[in-house]
């Protein structure tokens, strides 16, 4: 049986989306799926302006690299835009919602059948010293509460990821970011995603 998981992920340019997708889909790879793809789609080209990344993830070898439209994940990187865009519309029943956000699941008001899982992205950033020029990246902390809400990936494969990306006190930033945030996930209703690349 084929399984492909088809991820979408929201941000804004310059909070590291692509990065972050680029990270997980390479920790799928290590994880053992066949095939991984990303591709970013950008709205506008100024900073602050909406991007969406859409991946997918798969037991084998991927041919299809159109946008995703029905996801089994959605990624949100800033709270902000589930009041600009409707996140929810193109995640299937059973699907995983994460989102960056200092709130709580139920605090965010959100309602149907998927589950969701919240994590201070920004603050684990934070307090893991990711700040450049004024900027508190969240590329690595956002793949704590994926992994903390889904059996897709370890994280020891994600750590292996970004252990390829980075180096020295950068790397040791990144992955305090990722433990912090991956402790602090809140989850309401555990997502049913599981990793079945080795199965």
């Amino acid at each position: 049986m084929s399984l492909t998981y088809e991820i979408i992920w929201h941000g804004r340019g310059g909070q590291g989306a692509v990065t972050a997708a680029k990270i997980f889909t390479e920790a799928a790879y290590l994880q053992g799926f066949k095939g991984v793809s990303a591709k970013p789609t950008y709205f506008s080209e100024r900073r602050g302006a909406p991007v969406s990344v859409h991946a997918r993830i798969s037991v084998d070898p991927i041919r299809t690299f159109s946008n995703v439209s029905t996801a089994d994940l959605a990624v949100v990187l800033d709270d902000n835009l589930l009041q600009m865009v409707n996140v929810t519309s193109s995640l299937k029943a059973g699907g995983l919602l994460v989102i960056n956000s200092s709130r709580t699941p139920d605090q965010l008001g959100l309602n149907g059948s998927f589950s969701v899982a919240v994590s201070d992205a920004f603050r684990s950033s934070e307090q893991a010293g990711l700040i450049v020029e004024g900027n508190v990246l969240i590329s690595t902390s956002i793949l704590g509460p994926i992994v903390a809400a889904s059996d897709l990936v370890d994280i020891e494969n994600v750590k292996k990821a970004i252990e390829h990306k980075f180096r020295g006190k950068a790397l040791e930033r990144n992955l305090m970011a990722l433990e912090l945030a991956f402790r602090e996930t809140r989850i309401s209703n555990h997502s049913i995603l599981a990793k079945t690349a080795s199965a």
